[in-house]
């Protein structure tokens, strides 16, 4: 199997839609908080978007071991949008989360700057994938 087959077409996919379902969410949390539905955010947050996040990373390194040695985790694109999903996934886990459970403008701040944070390595993470900034080839992925 290697890039461009039905398996790792598949991986592709998913690996898409994990990312949809990580970040989609993040886009309505502000107008959810002003509504006063913090505990469905935090459920939504808990039980899908960090999965999903994780999902994230367990289908990107399989199309990246699918990839015939084509794809390499030292390649700046790979890289680069992994350390950018790390800090998602941190500032996901030890700010976002916590701020879900707490009241007040403590809690309202914490949860605008983790949103914020994570926007920004969404954008960091699709400018990788997309563009492929010192890519020893082009590959189709």
């Amino acid at each position: 199997m290697g890039i461009g087959s039905t398996g790792y077409n598949i991986l592709n996919v998913l690996h898409i839609l994990c990312a949809v379902v990580a970040f989609g969410p993040l886009f309505l949390y502000p107008s959810l908080q002003r509504a006063g539905a913090t505990a469905q955010i935090a459920k939504l947050h808990l039980y899908m978007v960090i999965p999903a996040m994780v999902l994230l990373w367990v289908f990107g390194m399989g199309l990246v071991g699918m990839s015939d040695e084509a794809i390499q985790m030292s390649d700046v694109w790979i890289s680069g949008g992994l350390g950018a999903w790390l800090v998602a996934l941190g500032v996901s886990v030890f700010l976002v989360r916590p701020a879900l459970t707490e009241v007040g403008d403590s809690a309202k701040s914490k949860l605008a700057a983790g949103t914020g944070v994570i926007h920004l390595m969404l954008v960091i993470g699709l400018y990788f994938m997309v563009f492929k900034p010192c890519s020893r080839s082009p590959t189709s992925t």
